[in-house]
Formats: C-alpha cells, structure tokens, sequence
C-alpha cells in the first residue's frame, strides 16, 4: 500500500455577509498562504410575509456563494491549464 504524504499547503474559506433586514449578500474568499486569489458571491432575498431569521438567509446566501466560488476556481483552473497546455480546457462541474 502506497503511503500517504500529507500536504503542507492549507486553503481556508471565509464567508462575510452584509444584511439589510430582507436581504443578506455572503462573500466567500479563499485564504492562506498559497491560495489563489478566488472569490464567490451569493444572495438570498427574504418573502415581506416571512418573520426574520437572520441564520436561513445566511445558509442560502452562503451556498451561492460557495456555489460562484467552485465555479471561479473551475475557470482558474482552466485558464491555468490552457497557459500551460496552450489548449483549451474544458473543465465540468
């Protein structure tokens, strides 16, 4: 059995909202030392009708933007493999 190495490179997620009382955007941004610089956006919007709970906006604002991050890191990655290939890259989600 092959032995596994761990890694010395570590990447973070940091999630910061701003929120207006119907409305919550979520900014998630990859951190540490070697991570790319890569950032996702999400909103979640709340029903007039609906009573305030802060922590649901927070959830569906923090998966979109979790969402926008996987899929601008997946274009990073393309665009670095086609400077190094000098191909086109198709990467799927």
């Amino acid at each position: 059995m092959q032995e596994v190495v761990p890694m010395e490179n570590r990447w973070n997620v940091e999630v910061t909202f701003e929120e207006d009382g119907t409305r919550t955007a979520a900014t998630a941004r990859l951190t540490g030392p070697n991570a790319p610089d890569c950032v996702g956006h999400g909103y979640s919007r709340r029903n007039p009708h609906d009573k305030p709970e802060p922590k649901i906006g927070e959830e569906v604002a923090t998966a979109r933007a979790l969402s926008n991050l996987a899929h601008e890191l997946l274009e990073k990655a393309a665009a670095d493999i086609e400077a190094v290939t000098h191909q086109e890259a198709h990467l799927h989600a």
